[in-house]
């Protein structure tokens, strides 16, 4: 038995892990604060030895924040999806289907190239249940957006 379709979101609609984004922000932002304010008390480092403290808290933080950008943004034209390093626009009719299995780190995308693509913006980690109705509701989108593209061609 398949799933009950999901209603279509309004676009532009954008999906991010956003529990996983408070986390990696959060955790972020304390170890800086902790590493900076260690820096500034202890009496025994010289100035370049607090700068340099300083700067690996703010690297740490630089690759939580990095690992907190991935989303997908959906609008009347096609995707964005916008991983670690990586930003790609899909048109609707490049993107054939949204795969997101048990056991998948992210949601995937079949494209037309005979290529597939992570999505790191749908991503079950630590929701589950949302990265599940994320990922339906892109899937849903992809659909009636590539048969409303095929009609026009």
């Amino acid at each position: 038995m398949s799933a009950p379709r999901p209603e279509l979101p309004t676009l532009p609609v954008t999906f991010r892990p956003t529990r996983t984004r408070v986390v990696l922000l959060s955790v972020g932002l304390v170890m800086f604060l902790v590493i900076t304010v260690v820096a500034l008390m202890l009496e025994r480092l010289n100035p370049a030895e607090r700068v340099s403290f300083i700067f690996v808290a703010a690297l740490f933080f630089g690759v939580l924040a990095l690992l907190s950008r991935p989303k997908v943004t959906a609008d009347d034209t096609g995707v964005t999806v916008v991983n670690l390093t990586r930003t790609r626009r899909l048109a609707w009719q490049e993107i054939l289907r949204v795969n997101l299995r048990s056991g998948d780190p992210w949601v995937f995308l079949d494209l037309s190239d005979g290529t597939s693509m992570p999505a790191l913006g749908i991503q079950p980690g630590i929701a589950k249940q949302q990265a599940i109705r994320d990922a339906r509701a892109l899937r849903a989108l992809a659909e009636s957006r590539s048969a409303t593209g095929d009609d026009t061609r």
